[in-house]
């Protein structure tokens, strides 16, 4: 499977290749940590060079900072979902539970038992560099667990990454699609784009936060009806993502509608197993995984509304409780369609949000 590190430095080369033509040789590297090095060298000349070119022509440069506080904040939430399902299912007993000063704290009498969450948190982590937790044992059956410096640098470098393609998604939505984005250091996303003179515009585009919700779809009557008359009370009349007819859902700030986009911790294009049709996924986090158990299961037999921005992306009947936390969105989408949506889901659940560190217009010729 391709990962989100060459996907950039392939956009990056693609990128180079308008401006000018690359000769390259492949370097074949004995560990995969070296390669993933070597990727990261590659791909922050080719940004320089590219960010450097497109410049040159003239237009507006805009920098964001990702919010690296919110990510931690995020990370020791979902550790702390984890761990208390790992203990809850493994039947461990244990107490005093909390998050403290960046890491998680907890209390396990039993040797056996914080033995048994330790080898769970590492084979978690096998193979994701980015989900590493240190354990450290303070006596009296306490127990100290915080993401690694090194999960924390890749977890870092992983938003960066979303965050940069969500951007070019939004960008390409919008109709924008000569433009460089690239990181600029470990939190901030550079942003370059050739003869547009008014950054304000393009700023306005990521002052909006995506909304995501899930909503029961009222049957009461149909939609038709009420978007001809007047919807029952608590339920709201809204339209298709791609086949523009009505469905009629329950508002946003009904108890349906608890899920958002918050409770999802991941979001990517796919293929349906059986079809390979394209799809859009996404995955819960530990405390969404919950709540989506249990709405699905007192609503099996319903329908629920997926909906991002006041459009329905799909509206599946539920044929059984969901309880692995992992969802896939069918719509006869296309390729596009389904990365769209999926990076649409995914912006309505970066952690925090990104801060305007600058916007300006450069004159053609002027150095970056």
């Amino acid at each position: 499977m391709t990962t989100p590190l060459r996907d950039r430095a392939t956009r990056l080369i693609l990128a180079f290749a308008m401006t000018s033509v690359i000769s390259a040789a492949t370097v074949v590297l004995p560990h995969a940590a070296r390669a993933e090095d070597q990727f990261d060298k590659m791909r922050a000349k080719i940004a320089a060079f590219v960010g450097d070119k497109m410049e040159k022509l003239g237009g507006s440069r805009i920098i964001y900072k990702v919010d690296g506080d919110a990510l931690r904040e995020s990370v020791v939430t979902d550790l702390r979902d984890d761990v208390y399902k790992t203990l809850h299912d493994g039947h461990i007993a244990f107490s005093n539970l909390a998050i403290r000063d960046g890491g998680l704290d907890v209390k396990i009498a039993d040797a056996k038992g914080r033995d048994q969450l330790a080898r769970k948190l590492a084979s978690a982590a096998e193979g994701l560099p980015s989900h590493a937790v240190a354990v450290t044992d303070g006596g009296d059956g306490a127990v100290r667990l915080a993401p690694t410096d090194a999960a924390s640098r890749a977890r870092l470098n992983e938003l960066v990454e979303d965050s940069i393609a969500m951007i070019e998604q939004r960008l390409k939505d919008a109709g924008i699609k000569l433009v460089s984005v690239v990181p600029d250091g470990t939190d901030r996303i550079r942003i370059f784009l050739p003869g547009v003179t008014d950054p304000e515009r393009i700023t306005a585009i990521f002052a909006r936060k995506v909304k995501v919700s899930f909503r029961q779809i009222d049957a009461s009557m149909s939609a038709e009806q009420a978007q001809s008359g007047t919807p029952p009370e608590g339920s709201e009349v809204l339209l298709g993502f791609k086949d523009k007819r009505p469905y009629l859902v329950a508002k946003e700030s009904s108890k349906d509608s608890a899920l958002d986009g918050n409770d999802i911790s991941y979001a990517a294009p796919g293929f349906a197993s059986g079809t390979k049709d394209p799809v859009a996924q996404f995955r819960f986090n530990g405390r969404g995984a919950r709540r989506f158990a249990h709405l699905t299961e007192e609503n099996v037999g319903q329908a629920l509304a997926i909906v991002l921005d006041d459009k329905v992306i799909s509206a599946p009947v539920i044929r059984e409780p969901i309880t692995a936390g992992s969802v896939q969105i069918s719509g006869n989408f296309t390729l596009e369609e389904a990365n769209s949506v999926a990076m649409l889901l995914r912006a309505g659940t970066l952690p925090g949000h990104l801060t305007l560190v600058e916007q300006q217009v450069v004159q053609p010729g002027a150095k970056p």
